[in-house]
């Protein structure tokens, strides 16, 4: 098919190279701006641009989608269908009615559940036990369309969002390389979402990683998985920050956000319900590092408490 092809985070890559494999004529590449990032806060491209100047294809960085320079030169293109893989712009009108088998987005849940910017994260944060990847068929509301195939995948125990991305990135371009050519057949039948069984899943704020001790372990822990590698699930100890990395959760009680130095010289923590052990953790201006090492490091620790929010 003839195609323009959506997308800007590494989520959207494995799916661009695989409709480029599959011989897919690839008229353009669509992509946010290059953007400040990292600690240096330099300038870096998304790495869907990386990949498109890879693979020689044409490409374009609008500021926003929905500028008429950029509308106009999209139907310039004349594609059969556009393909969109978590682009970060809402398409306007002009958009999804633009190609001959409209919009399809490559979406990272089981839809209707978890529409949203982050339903990778939101799922793995909500204890979830399943996920998958929606081929949908866009409209004008946010990840409403109908779905047009779906493929579960399980969530393991010590999944975090950025493996469970990964797997789900490979899943997506299997799926969506499937249903192209049942699209063009007519082949593909389109089942409406069922509003009653919606959830959201919405944008991530660094705020979020904040850890609230009264919670239960289990809830804790997910947090610590579904927050990973951003924001981070961070908490603060004496004024600083200390990212929590690995946990898991352990029987017994405590009293929420003490610490303990437990047998094998491991850190425990109280919570609202349970214990949760810490396995990893990365102080202020330190490289991540196990348990044991940062306990070796902070002698005296014993029964003191975490802080919810830093000193000022």
């Amino acid at each position: 098919m003839r195609l323009v092809y959506m997308g800007t985070p590494q989520f959207a890559v494995p799916p661009l190279r695989a409709l480029a494999e599959a011989g897919h004529e690839i008229v353009g590449v669509v992509t946010r701006i290059d953007k400040p990032a990292g600690r240096g806060r330099n300038v870096a491209a998304p790495p869907v641009k990386d990949v498109a100047l890879q693979l020689g294809l044409p490409l374009y960085q609008p500021k926003r989608v929905r500028e008429p320079m950029f509308i106009d030169a999209l139907r310039n293109l004349n594609p059969d269908v556009i393909v969109v893989a978590a682009y970060g712009q809402i398409l306007p009108k002009e958009v999804l009615a633009m190609p001959k088998y409209g919009c399809i987005n490559i979406h990272a849940s089981l839809l209707p559940a978890y529409r949203g910017a982050a339903p990778i994260n939101w799922a793995i944060i909500r204890g979830d036990k399943e996920t998958g990847i929606t081929i949908m068929q866009m409209d004008e509301g946010m990840d409403t369309g109908a779905v047009l195939m779906q493929e579960s995948h399980p969530i393991g125990p010590r999944d975090t969002s950025g493996a469970l991305t990964e797997t789900l990135s490979a899943l997506g371009a299997r799926l969506i390389t499937k249903s192209l050519p049942l699209i063009e057949t007519g082949m593909l039948k389109s089942m409406v979402q069922d509003e009653s069984k919606a959830t959201l899943a919405p944008l991530l704020k660094k705020e979020d990683g904040l850890i609230d001790w009264a919670l239960p372990a289990a809830d804790i822990h997910n947090r610590v998985r579904g927050f990973s590698p951003w924001p981070g699930a961070y908490t603060f100890l004496d004024g600083g920050m200390i990212k929590i990395l690995e946990t898991e959760v352990l029987p017994g009680e405590g009293k929420p956000a003490l610490m303990h130095q437990g047998a094998d010289n491991t850190l425990e923590v109280g919570t609202g319900r349970g214990l949760l052990r810490i396995l990893r953790i990365q102080p202020a201006g330190k490289k991540p590092m196990p348990a044991a090492d940062f306990l070796r490091g902070h002698r005296g620790i014993e029964r003191k408490k975490f802080e919810e929010i830093s000193a000022k």
